[in-house]
C-alpha cells in the first residue's frame, strides 16, 4: 500500500456534540488512511465512536454535532469544511453509501421494493423507464434475491430480516458508490444469515470494485472479511494493522482485552473474560491513555500523557507507551500468547 492509492485521508479529526448545554467530545483527534479497493474493519465496544466517525464522511451527524477541527480529504477536497446540504448531495450516494444495521427502519413500508431501489438508480445512474427497471432487476439478482421480477412488486413486510438487509444493500449498490460503509450490517440477523450477508458483501466488493468500511463490535465477524483492522476506543483509533497483525500480534492492552473476550478463546468450565470497568466520560477532558483506568498493567505515564503512535511494522501501529523503548516489558494475557504462537506456526509452516 502506497500513498498513491489512498482514497480517503482523515487527519486529527475532532467531533463534538452539544447535549443539554454540555459539550461531549465524541471523536478525539482520530486519524486514518483508507486505501482504494481495500476492506477495512473498525472495531470497538458500543460508544467508542465508530458510527459517528464514519457519519462525518457523509454529513450525517445529528443537528447538535459538528466537526471542531481536523480534515477529511477525498479527491482533493476537505469534506470537514462542508457545511450545506448542497455540498453533501455531491458526495452522498455517488461517492459514499451506507448500509445501516436495522433494515426495517431503512426501508419505506409504503413503497414497493423495486421502486425504492429504482429511486437510487434514477438519481445516481441517470437511467429511466425500462432501462432503470432492468438495472434494478440485475442488482436484486446480484444481492441474492430470487425471482427478482416478482419481488420487485412486493413490500418490505413481505420479506424476512435477511432479505430486507439484502434490499438495503441493493439500494446502496444502486447508488454506484466508490466507498461502501457497512454499519453493523449483521447485528439484527441470526448467525447463519450473518455469514451469508458477509459473503455477499465480499462478492459485491469484487464485482463493483468497492472500497468497504465495516463497523462492528465483534472481532470474530471481521476475521474473514477485513484486509485491515482499526481498533477504536473513546473516540480515537488506538491500533491499526493488517487483519493478521491485529489478531496475532496485537500491541495495545485494549486490543488484548477485546481479543481475550472472544468466546473461542475461552477455557471450558471457566467464565468468559470480560473487560472490567466502563469507558471514560467523554464530557470530561481525558488525560493520558483513555484505557488506563481499566488497564491492570497500566504504567504511571498512562495516567499523565497521551501516547503517540508507535510503529510496529510498515503496516501496523499502536498508541501505547508499552512500545516506548524506555517502557518495562509487560507480558500480554495468556490468550494473546496463544494467538501469537499460532501466528508463528503459520508463518513458519
Amino acid at each position: 500500500m502506497t500513498n498513491s492509492n489512498i482514497i480517503l485521508s482523515v487527519q486529527d479529526l475532532v467531533v463534538k456534540f452539544n447535549l443539554r448545554g454540555k459539550i461531549l467530545t465524541a471523536i478525539r483527534e482520530a486519524s486514518l488512511d483508507l486505501y482504494e479497493g481495500e476492506s477495512l474493519a473498525i472495531v470497538g465496544e458500543s460508544g467508542a465512536g465508530k458510527s459517528v466517525f464514519t457519519k462525518t464522511f457523509m454529513g450525517l451527524l445529528d443537528a447538535n454535532g459538528w466537526v471542531e477541527s481536523g480534515s477529511i480529504l477525498y479527491k482533493g477536497e476537505d469534506l470537514a469544511k462542508y457545511k450545506t446540504e448542497e455540498d453533501w448531495i455531491k458526495i452522498r450516494g455517488r461517492e459514499f453509501a451506507m448500509v445501516f444495521q436495522e433494515p426495517m427502519t431503512s426501508l419505506n413500508p409504503l413503497k414497493s421494493i423495486g421502486s425504492q431501489v429504482e429511486e437510487a438508480v434514477v438519481l445516481h445512474q441517470g437511467l429511466k423507464g425500462e432501462k432503470a427497471k432492468e438495472k434494478v432487476l440485475e442488482i436484486l439478482d446480484d444481492v441474492g434475491i430470487s425471482e427478482p421480477i416478482r419481488r420487485y412488486h412486493q413490500y418490505p413486510h413481505e420479506f424476512s430480516g435477511g432479505m430486507r438487509q439484502r434490499v438495503v444493500i441493493a439500494i446502496a449498490i444502486a447508488c454506484n458508490p466508490k466507498i461502501l460503509i457497512c454499519d453493523e450490517p449483521t447485528t439484527a440477523l441470526d448467525v447463519t444469515i450473518q455469514a451469508q450477508i458477509l459473503d455477499l458483501l465480499k462478492n459485491l466488493q469484487k464485482k463493483y470494485k468497492l472500497t468497504t468500511i465495516y463497523i462492528t463490535h465483534d472481532l470474530g465477524v471481521v476475521a474473514n472479511i477485513a484486509d485491515r483492522i482499526a481498533v477504536m476506543y473513546a473516540g480515537d483509533i488506538i491500533e491499526i494493522g493488517t487483519c493478521e497483525e491485529v489478531f496475532y500480534n496485537a500491541q495495545h492492552p485494549y486490543t488484548w482485552a477485546l481479543l481475550s473476550s472472544l468466546p473461542q478463546l475461552g477455557v471450558k468450565g471457566e467464565p468468559l473474560y470480560s473487560i472490567k470497568g466502563t469507558p471514560p466520560n467523554l464530557f470530561n477532558e481525558i488525560k493520558g491513555d483513555a484505557f488506563a483506568s481499566r488497564n491492570e498493567k497500566a504504567l504511571k505515564i498512562d495516567f499523565v500523557k497521551r501516547p503517540p503512535y508507535f510503529q510496529v511494522s510498515p503496516t501496523h501501529k499502536a498508541k501505547t507507551w508499552l512500545l516506548d523503548s524506555r517502557a518495562p516489558k509487560v507480558e500480554p494475557p495468556e490468550s494473546i500468547k496463544i494467538l501469537r504462537k499460532q501466528w508463528q506456526v503459520k508463518a513458519n509452516g
